[in-house]
């Protein structure tokens, strides 16, 4: 092995046992931070996942007056995090100097600029196994500490919040809560090096009531927002009750496509039971996300598009061998998983995880969700 070999094969050996020392490190501090976390905080964190978010959010919108939507976005939070203030945040916290000193020495790992490496002074390590729980560290004690008392002190009613990582969503029953929340949260994120994206920060009226309200001063339909993937809707039930519609997002549906569509052109001249299996795959993990009540008919617009492009690609590999929608569909059904929905409504699951539902001490007429807005 040559000098370049040997090098790059200590790289390799350095980078494997960094990270097996972060999932310990990761393992100790989970241990000790998730007794701080607050309850309105899911990315990331043991026995919490996307779903949860999801549900907490909609059975929050649900089952309070909430009237007003807050979809914050922090822009480039990964890229800007100050190392300062979260080396601070966590000195609060861990006491053990030689912790303290290997997460400063992770976040310093440099990167390369014009073939030198630089060492980081901001944003936390991409792709590290610890950066996840440092961004959460980072946003509890800037946001959910500060959110959770701004409630207590400021509120005039009700508020919700759900945050996953960087993506936040607060509701509200006022309007000028929601509006002097937000004033309060750019100058609060502008104290720690962090910013709101003025483009994709929006307060929008979306509840119960909205639609009725916007129809009498003569507006259009509620507007929708995004989170985690879905687009969150004003709807009704077949018998006129509010309900939240959630649609997935027409861009992550084209950006999953397009990558399908590359991938199975790469493959064009697999054998058909081979292209039938890496689609099952890739469409029954599409589904295990996607399938939530409310939102069938994008499972099947989905396998429809999957369909087509799987036709044509059949039809360019042979020429001679006409694949008709016949065929076809006869071979989708053997291959492809159905467009089922396979979780249950938000406030069935919610129910297991969060059994009950109280009034926040100190202030009877703010209500939250145990364990999705804390």
């Amino acid at each position: 092995m040559d000098g370049r070999g040997r090098r790059a094969s200590r790289r390799g050996r350095t980078r494997s046992s960094s990270g097996i020392v972060q999932r310990a490190v990761v393992e100790v501090l989970n241990a000790i931070y998730e007794e701080d976390f607050l309850g309105f905080s899911y990315g990331f964190r043991p026995g919490r996942s996307q779903h949860d978010a999801l549900d907490a959010l909609a059975v929050g919108i649900t089952r309070t007056r909430v009237n007003w939507i807050l979809d914050a976005d922090i822009r480039s939070f990964f890229d800007t995090v100050s190392h300062d203030w979260l080396i601070r945040f966590v000195e609060h916290r861990i006491g053990d100097r030689r912790m303290v000193r290997l997460i400063r020495k992770w976040l310093k790992v440099g990167v390369m600029e014009e073939g030198q490496v630089k060492p980081a002074t901001v944003g936390t390590p991409q792709g590290a196994v610890i950066s996840p729980l440092l961004a959460n560290i980072y946003l509890h004690y800037v946001l959910d500490l500060w959110a959770r008392q701004w409630r207590h002190r400021h509120a005039q009613g009700n508020i919700i919040i759900v945050r996953y990582a960087d993506d936040l969503v607060a509701g509200f029953e006022h309007r000028t809560d929601a509006e002097r929340f937000l004033a309060a949260l750019r100058e609060r994120l502008e104290s720690f090096a962090l910013s709101l994206h003025p483009d994709k920060t929006r307060l929008i009226e979306f509840g119960r009531h909205a639609a009725a309200n916007r129809e009498r001063r003569g507006l259009g339909k509620p507007e929708t927002f995004d989170f985690l993937g879905f687009s969150f809707i004003c709807s009704k039930t077949r018998s006129g009750k509010f309900q939240i519609k959630r649609k997935t997002r027409r861009d992550r549906m084209r950006a999953k496509l397009t990558m399908i569509k590359e991938e199975m052109w790469r493959r064009m001249h697999q054998p058909i039971p081979a292209q039938g299996k890496w689609l099952w795959y890739v469409v029954n993990g599409y589904f295990n996300y996607h399938a939530v009540p409310t939102n069938a008919r994008a499972l099947h617009v989905f396998r429809h598009h999957i369909t087509d492009l799987w036709r044509r690609m059949l039809r360019q590999r042979s020429q001679k061998d006409g694949m008709t929608w016949a065929r076809m569909t006869q071979l989708v059904d053997d291959w492809l998983p159905k467009p089922i929905i396979l979780h249950p409504w938000p406030s069935v699951r919610f129910a297991v995880t969060h059994p009950r539902w109280e009034p926040y001490a100190g202030k009877p007429h703010v209500r939250f969700c145990a364990g999705g807005a804390q």
